[in-house]
C-alpha cells in the first residue's frame, strides 16, 4: 500500500515533457522534422527545442540538424548557435531586420538507404546543417 502514491508519481513524471523553468509559460509549437518530433518554445533570441517523441538511441548528429531546422521554421530566425543532447536543444537566435529563416526545401540532405527485399531500398534523408 505504501508504494501506491510512489509508484503512480513515477509513472506521471516519465510521461513529462515538462521545459525548464525559464520557458514555462511559453506555449511549445509542435513541429516533426524527419523522425524527431519537437515542441518549440522561443523567448526573445533563445528558442528551445524539446524533442517529444521516441526513438530507439538517437545520435546527436541526427537529432541536431532536425531540431535546427524545427527551430527556425517555428521561429522564423536563424540559429547562431545550438547546444543540448538528443532531448533538449537550446538554441541561440539571430532575428534581426533582413534576416530570413532558411528555406527547408533548400537545404542540403544528408541519405542514406537501408536494403529492404526484393531489391527495393527506403532512403531515409536528414537535413544538412
Amino acid at each position: 500500500m505504501r508504494w501506491i502514491f510512489p509508484l503512480s508519481a513515477l509513472c506521471l513524471l516519465t510521461g513529462c515533457d515538462t521545459p525548464p523553468p525559464e520557458y514555462r509559460g511559453i506555449a511549445g509549437q509542435r513541429i516533426t522534422v524527419g523522425q524527431s518530433t519537437f515542441d518549440v518554445r522561443q523567448d526573445g533570441d533563445r528558442a528551445l527545442a524539446l524533442r517529444v517523441n521516441t526513438e530507439w538511441a538517437p545520435r546527436p548528429e541526427a537529432v541536431m540538424p532536425r531540431a535546427l531546422v524545427a527551430i527556425e521554421k517555428s521561429t522564423g530566425c536563424r540559429v547562431k548557435r545550438m547546444d543540448g543532447d538528443q532531448v533538449l536543444i537550446e538554441a541561440k537566435l539571430d532575428c534581426g531586420a533582413g534576416t530570413a529563416a532558411r528555406d527547408p526545401a533548400a537545404l542540403e540532405y544528408d541519405c542514406d538507404y537501408r536494403q529492404l527485399y526484393q531489391g527495393r531500398v527506403e532512403l531515409v534523408c536528414t537535413p544538412g546543417i
